[in-house]
């Protein structure tokens, strides 16, 4: 497909993958769902983003290339997943949050050891999709084993706070973490679930 979309505005390309079908394959394993949940995080202006005021190190190298560009990185031992936007010279991207789980759940218990709560955060989502920042940092979308296509189009997004920056001053208030009304697949909420999950039929 084409993801141009995620050349242009961040907060509006963290808007246009809320639905889209995420899939990985490891060793010949397909897992995948539809993206419930995401944060937009706006680089060098924002103080919440590993690239604020162009802040550049080992860890957050993968930030300054192309859209496209996976960059993986690894809080309180488990891996977050994000999407870069835009260019080398505009470290944006978009974490992955959230999705509902649709292909390879018998395997994505397996991976987590559960039978409930699969891809409902960061942490577990990549966990259930077999993505670690050794295999898959730096990588490109749709190239080395993380693809994403057209899915299904949200009724309706909600705008929030974004959650565990608590202190990263005025960022704490940006509303750049978007979800799905209505889908109980994403993390944190409490959420009425709504006919189709919050889906366009």
């Amino acid at each position: 497909m084409d993801l141009s979309f995620l050349a242009g505005d961040t907060i509006s390309a963290a808007k246009q993958l809320l639905g889209k079908y995420i899939s990985t394959e490891t060793d010949g394993i397909v897992t995948g769902g539809y993206i419930t949940e995401v944060e937009a995080y706006l680089g060098a202006d924002d103080k919440a983003a590993h690239a604020y005021q162009l802040k550049r190190n080992k860890k957050n190298e993968m930030m300054y290339r192309d859209y496209r560009t996976i960059y993986v990185y690894t809080m309180h031992g488990h891996h977050c997943m994000n999407f870069i936007t835009k260019d080398e010279h505009h470290p944006e991207g978009v974490l992955i949050r959230a999705i509902e789980p649709v292909t390879g759940i018998e395997v994505m218990k397996v991976r987590r050891g559960r039978e409930h709560n699969l891809t409902d955060g960061p942490g577990k989502l990549t966990q259930s999709l077999g993505v670690t920042r050794d295999v898959y940092n730096g990588t490109r979308l749709n190239e080395d084993g993380v693809s994403i296509s057209d899915g299904k189009t949200p009724i309706e997004i909600i705008a929030s706070k974004r959650i565990g920056i608590d202190n990263k001053e005025e960022a704490v208030d940006y509303l750049y973490r978007f979800t799905v009304k209505g889908n109980p697949y994403v993390s944190k909420d409490k959420v009425k679930r709504e006919d189709n999950n919050g889906w366009f039929e």
